[in-house]
Parts: structure tokens; sequence; C-alpha cells
């Protein structure tokens, strides 16, 4: 039954579906996490000197770049289990879905994420690190306090970008049963025998809305604070 367009329930479908953003907010922190330590073992490989690492390297991230979010979410979700029910006789069926969406999400993100450490890496010159060497400093900290800082600060638009889209690629959690928001919104319509659908996703774009703009003045933020006193060099 088609039932006329009702803005209260852009107001009851926000007020339903908001309870479970600590889901999506731990979707995001769990991929984030894992993504970041992948990402930094992708991007040391495909600089390291060694061809054979910087060739599996560069194949990972052209395969995972390749792959469609949801057809990654899915391989990790029915493929995962069953490799592991083989190979380790680990029974996973029972495992939280919000772990099958990490992973996914985390192999997806760490492609992204090396390629962008690998770019901020390499716009810091070279000499800078041999300068840091040449005055006494370890090669560990000519890198995290010469190099890193100033990489950082090339990087931070970009992960802010690739942050936002990891928030919006999260929504695809409810297509394996996952009850963030979006999945929220969807049973808030079920509830409903199908109707006030438009008012629900009306009320997700807002709420999607939201969080973006939040991410995009924190990473403006930041930028702005770490970009102080810093000068380019030619």
């Amino acid at each position: 039954m088609n039932r006329p367009f009702s803005p209260i329930y852009i107001v009851k479908a926000f007020l339903s579906v908001i309870t479970h953003i600590g889901i999506t907010f731990g979707v995001v922190a769990g991929t984030v996490f894992f993504g970041l330590l992948l990402a930094i073992l992708i991007a040391k490989a495909r600089l390291s000197k060694y061809a054979l690492f910087q060739k599996i390297a560069s194949l990972y991230v052209y395969a995972l770049r390749c792959t469609p979010s949801i057809v990654l979410l899915f391989i990790v979700f029915y493929g995962l289990p069953k490799f592991f029910l083989v190979v380790c006789n680990v029974n996973m069926n029972f495992w939280p879905k919000i772990i099958f969406v990490v992973i996914a999400l985390s192999l997806l993100y760490a492609s992204s994420l090396s390629e962008i450490i690998r770019s901020a890496y390499l716009s810091v010159g070279k000499g800078q690190y041999e300068a840091a060497i040449a005055i006494g400093l370890t090669p560990f900290q000519a890198l995290y306090r010469i190099v890193v800082p100033q990489a950082f600060v090339v990087a931070l638009p970009n992960l802010g970008n690739s942050l936002i889209a990891l928030v919006k690629e999260g929504s695809l959690a409810y297509t394996i049963g996952l009850i963030d928001i979006m999945g929220a919104g969807n049973l808030f319509i079920s509830r409903n025998y199908g109707g006030y659908a438009i008012e629900t996703y009306i009320s997700l774009a807002i709420i999607y809305w939201g969080l973006t703009v939040v991410i995009e003045k924190t990473f403006s933020i930041l930028e702005k604070r770490f970009s102080k006193g810093r000068v380019n060099v030619a």
C-alpha cells in the first residue's frame, strides 16, 4: 500500500537509526587500525629494493583496487569460513559479522592507503634523510623525526578523502546482516511493511552527510595546524 510522504517519519527513522551508529564507528575504527598496519607493510614492500617484494605488493594493490567492495565482502564472508574449516578445522560460521566486515574493508582500505603512504614518503627529498644521518641521527630517528612529520602533512588531504570513502563503503555491511545504521534503516522500513522508505533513506543521507562534514572539517583543521611554518623546498 502506497503511503503519502511524511516528514515526521524522517525524524522517527533518524532516532531509530542513530542508536546503531556505534557499530558503524566500530567498523571504521577497526578498519583504520588493521588497514593502516597492512598498508605500511605494503608501502614498505613497494619501496623495497627487492623486485619480488615490489611485484607482490604491486599485484596486491592492483587486484584489490579492481575488486568491487561488495564482491570482496561476499568473498570474505562466505569464503573465509570454508577456507579455515578445511585448512585449520576452525568453525567461523558463528563469529560476529563485524569481524568479516572489518577484514574485507581492511584489505580494500590498505590497498589505497598504501599508495597514499608511498607517495607521501616519496614527496620528502632524500637529501633531508641523508643530512639527518650525516649529523648523527640514527636511521630510525631520521625517519620518524624528519621524514614522517613532513610526509604526514602531505598525506593529510588524501587520508581525509579515503576515510570518507571508507565510511560510505561501510554501509554495504548490511548486505551480510550486520545491523549498523544502514542495516537499522532497512529494519525500520521492514517494520513498516515496506513503507516510509524515502523518509528513512533521507534520514540516512543526513547522517552520512553529517559524518562527512565532520571528517572534512577535522582534517582541514589538522592540515592547517600541521602546515604552520612549513616551507616547500623545490
